[in-house]
């Protein structure tokens, strides 16, 4: 398998070089942008039950969509980027979540909801968060346990 590998980086040799630059320059852009985006993320985001409209929704309809637009291209490259950041050098996990925050599709919530749940994650974003001064993000409840619904 190493030998098939080493053969393939000595045939494209450019490619592999692209590839380590392109490597670095992610893994620059998510230092510097990863902590800008967990003090964007407004502290009782997980917390809440139920997702909120967006803040944007009063904007004219084409510029709504341009964000939209623009915010969904970030949050995919940066989730490919983070995917990349598993097996190269990089916060692979951080720029997924951050990724996935930005990005929409069907069944995003719950998905935030269960990846801040984990412990470690949101240590991770929260100490990203107290670097920039702004306060933790609160834990999400956990089903059934704090929902104000009765109990059937």
């Amino acid at each position: 398998m190493i030998d098939g590998v080493m053969t393939w980086i000595g045939m494209h040799q450019a490619l592999s070089l692209w590839l380590a630059g392109l490597s670095a320059a992610i893994f620059v852009v998510s230092l510097l942008s990863l902590p800008f985006l967990a003090a964007r993320i407004p502290e009782y985001y997980f917390s809440d039950a139920r997702r909120h409209r967006s803040h944007f929704r009063g904007l004219h309809p084409l510029a709504y969509l341009a964000l939209r637009v623009f915010k969904n291209l970030l949050g995919w490259l940066l989730i490919l980027s983070g995917l990349f950041m598993l097996v190269l050098p990089g916060q692979g996990l951080l720029t997924i979540l951050m990724g996935l925050l930005l990005s929409d599709f069907p069944g995003k919530f719950t998905l935030e909801r269960r990846l801040a749940s984990n412990p470690r994650v949101l240590g991770a974003i929260n100490w990203l968060r107290a670097r920039s001064g702004q306060p933790p993000l609160r834990a999400p409840s956990i089903r059934g346990a704090d929902d104000s619904r009765p109990s059937s």
